[in-house]
Order: C-alpha cells, then structure tokens, then sequence
C-alpha cells in the first residue's frame, strides 16, 4: 500500500516507513503526521507509532518525530509547490490526489468575514490510504437488488469514518454500471446508466476527467463538483438511472436527493452515523429517511468476527410505478 503514495513523500520518510513490518504494509489505512510530534500509523483499525529506525511501537516516547523543514518538504509535494493553485483545496482542510487519496490538514486558519478563507502554518497531515476492493459489495448488491425495476433500490450508507463507505459505493457503482449481478436470479438485468457525483474525487479518483478505478462501463462522473449541483447537472444532460454520491448532509444536497427521486432515478448516497437513530438525529437525513427518498439504509460497522454490513427496509420508502405500497413489508426489517 505505501507504494501507492509513495510519489507524495519526501524520501527520508518513505524510507522511514519503507522499513515497517509487512503486517503493517499490507493493511495500511493511515498516515498522520504531526510536526514535532509522534507519526502516528493506522493499519487494520489499530494505532501504533513509527520509530526512527522504521518500526512499529505502542509507545509514543519512542516514535520519530517529523520536523518542520519535513512537514514543508511533504506541503510542497502535496501542492505541487504551488500553494496558490491549491487555495481552495487548502480552504476546504484537505487535498485529493492523484489516486484518490486524501490529505487532510491541520492549521491555523484566516478569517474573512467570519468565514474561513485559507490555512496557514499547517504542521499535521492525515494521508489516508484509498484502495480498489472490486467484489467487495457482491454480497451487498444481492440485498439491495430491486427486483420490480431490475436495478438497485435507493439506499443510504451509513458509518463511522474508516469504515468502508466509499469503498462499497464505489464497488456498487461497478456492479450496476456493468450488468455484473452476483446472483443467478439477476441473470439477464441490464447493466444502468450511473452518474457519480465525485465532490472530494475520492469514488472514482478521476485524473484529467478519467477515472482511475473500475466503476463500471455505463457510469459518467462529475469530478470535483459540490454534490448538490452536480446532481442537478447529471439529472439535466446524462440521463441516469442510478446517481451515487458520497457524504450527503446538507440542505442543497437534500433538495436534490429528492429531486432525483421524484424523477423516478434510484440514488445511493454515504453518510455519517454509527446507527440508524444516529441518522435520524440529522435533521437533513432524518427529514430524507422519513420522506421516503431511501428504501433500504446499509449500517457499516464491525463486530468481533470482522467487518460487518446490515441492511434495513425503511417503513416510509415512497412506492414507485411498478412497486405498489402493499407489496412493501411493514415496518423495518433486517435482510
């Protein structure tokens, strides 16, 4: 997994890092670097820290500590030595890379008319690590299959960060656009015309407009554009029949979820919460869930057995054309 970044740090650490055990390689997720201050790894869903001759330790009192001449060295490969080009990225707190990684930063912020206009002094880095897992929501797809419309239901993903979300939305995107049904009773249903709406260019990790991963033949993506306008946009010029988005929560976003949905398009969407009830305390997710804009909401988490994901048919799903009411169970119901 380090290589996959490894154009993005200065060579005294990828070296540093290069030297980690390959445990701790193979399930890399997380870099964050902190000026002057332990580096701290993510690998597997565990916290440990990089040591000067290139370890892994449990003990931040042993872990190399990045200077600041360091910390510049890795801003300028990050922005390509051009601060100013990346203004925007700067002010949003994190960049997207080539690849689909994402940097996050940590700063002080400027100020313009209350509102944050860029960071300066940025002295903490938080590389995470995307990657491609094609199959992944195979198990996932069988459950979300609508069988009236020979398509995917309108779903919402929800889960705490480093959970998988992207990664799933990604894959399902796959196996809609290609026709790619894991199941024997989906022989036959069409692959559909997907619309990706890539605000932070993490779905689909475009480079120049072209997508870097596999999310299928039939899929069109509108690469970093706010998610509410670009919605908008594939509504009015792709024609789709599936939009997918990630890390819906604000008002606009809303209004175009439901947008999308009175025009008789699926959507599949990612947000954060933990569980169900935590969705419903967004007031923007809680107001989409209840009008019936999603028929099945995903919870992402993990259990002691591994990685686990639990699908909900939601009471208030808004029936369709060819769908009607009685046929939808009552209540909410784990498949």
């Amino acid at each position: 997994m380090l290589k996959l970044i490894a154009h993005l740090l200065p060579p005294e650490l990828y070296e540093r890092l290069r030297r980690l055990p390959d445990s701790v390689h193979a399930g890399l997720e997380e870099i964050r670097i902190r000026e002057e201050r332990p580096l701290e790894i993510v690998s597997l869903d565990k916290s440990g820290f990089l040591t000067e001759d290139g370890g892994w330790s449990s003990n931040p009192q042993q872990a190399f500590r990045p200077s600041g001449e360091l910390c510049r060295k890795l801003l300028g490969r990050l922005t390509g030595h051009s601060l100013y080009a990346m203004e925007e990225e700067l002010r949003k707190g994190y960049i997207t890379v080539t690849g689909g990684h994402r940097v996050g930063l940590a700063g002080r912020t400027v100020l313009e008319r209350g509102d944050v206009k860029a960071i300066r002094d940025i002295g903490g880095f938080n590389i995470r690590i995307a990657r491609e897992a094609v199959g992944a929501a195979d198990k996932l797809a069988q459950q979300l299959a609508d069988a009236a419309r020979r398509s995917i239901h309108s779903t919402l993903l929800i889960g705490p960060p480093r959970m998988g979300k992207t990664t799933m939305l990604r894959d399902l995107a796959r196996i809609v656009s290609s026709g790619a049904w894991p199941d024997t009773a989906m022989a036959g249903w069409p692959g559909r015309r997907v619309a990706i709406v890539d605000e932070r260019s993490e779905i689909a990790a475009s480079v120049k407009g072209v997508p870097s991963f596999d999310v299928g033949p039939r899929t069109d993506v509108m690469d970093a554009c706010p998610k509410a306008e670009g919605m908008m946009m594939m509504l009015r010029s792709m024609s789709p029949e599936v939009i997918m988005a990630d890390e819906i929560g604000r008002p606009e976003d809303a209004a175009a979820v439901r947008e999308a949905a009175h025009s008789g398009v699926a959507i599949v969407a990612t947000a954060h919460a933990s569980s169900l009830e935590e969705a419903r305390g967004r007031p923007i997710l809680r107001e989409l869930l209840h009008d019936g804009a999603f028929s099945r909401c995903v919870i992402l988490g993990r259990s002691r057995s591994g990685f686990e994901a639990r699908v909900v048919a939601l009471q208030h799903a808004a029936p369709t054309a060819r769908e009607p009411t009685a046929a939808r169970a009552a209540g909410e119901a784990g498949t």
